[in-house]
């Protein structure tokens, strides 16, 4: 049966349901779409030239990193440039843009952690349990593994600092969607950049304090993503350029669709859009 759904989209929720295979669904207005249901399926999409800002709601002609409008972006501690670089935070100097926010999200545990996303790299996030992080997921990880627990984003970001002289902290989306990569040896990676760091990591610990950061004794983690094919070469749509597109939904990872066509679209970039969907 065909839906169509008109409204403002956010970022696509995650969660890892049977052996750790994501189950995607797209929020548009008030109803949601179970994504999964429909690869292999005919999707269509329409822009209909509406954007409203994804915290306050403002109509805005342009929006900024994923879905704020400009006043959003430049007031609120969730856009503020240490978000990108944590090793920046700068609660502690008083100058939070709202300190309140700062200390539920940023003056709380944090991991540090290795992950798969087509080459290996490693990451922060807040979000772990005893599954998977919705971080690993929205990155298109195929595998993960948490190797420190900081007592806070400042600290998480000073030992991600240590740890990018020795591996990447980016995910190159295009080697992340051209297929399911090769096994990493994720455990002897860990062993080998926390060797190559003991020395800088001693020190910060002695700064911080001793339980200010400590190794976390956990096993890999691999996620599987609905995808049944991949594409060849990538064309990447852009809806600001084309409003309206339609094709085969042949798999999602991370936050992009794979349609035919070799054709992806990264979801979510256009949060806040007001879309018709139809699938």
């Amino acid at each position: 049966m065909t839906t169509t759904l008109t409204g403002t989209i956010r970022k696509m929720r995650v969660s890892a349901q049977q052996q750790n295979q994501v189950f995607y669904q797209l929020p548009v207005a008030d109803d949601v779409i179970n994504m999964n249901d429909y690869i292999g399926e005919k999707v269509s999409v329409s822009h209909t030239g509406n954007i409203y800002c994804v915290h306050c709601n403002s109509k805005t002609k342009k929006s900024f990193n994923q879905g704020y409008c400009y006043r959003c972006l430049i007031t609120l501690a969730q856009c503020d440039s240490c978000i990108i670089k944590p090793e920046q935070c700068h609660y502690h100097e008083g100058t939070c843009r709202e300190p309140e926010w700062g200390e539920t999200h940023c003056l709380t545990d944090h991991f540090v952690y290795l992950a798969n996303t087509g080459t290996l790299k490693v990451g922060i996030t807040r979000h772990v349990t005893d599954t998977v992080s919705s971080r690993w997921m929205d990155q298109g990880a195929t595998q993960a593994l948490v190797i420190l627990r900081v007592k806070d984003r400042l600290t998480s970001g000073e030992v991600e600092t240590l740890c990018k002289q020795h591996i990447a902290d980016k995910t190159n989306w295009r080697t992340m969607l051209k297929g399911q990569p090769d096994s990493a040896d994720l455990i002897e990676k860990r062993d080998e950049i926390l060797h190559a760091i003991k020395d800088d990591l001693d020190a910060l610990k002695q700064e911080k304090g001793l339980q200010a950061i400590s190794e976390v004794d956990a096993e890999p983690l691999a996620i599987r993503y609905p995808v049944s094919q991949y594409p060849d070469k990538i064309k990447s749509i852009n809806l600001d350029k084309t409003p309206e597109f339609e094709g085969v939904l042949q798999g999602i990872k991370g936050q992009y669709w794979l349609l035919d066509g070799d054709r992806v679209i990264n979801m979510r970039k256009y949060a806040g859009y007001e879309l018709s969907i139809t699938c």
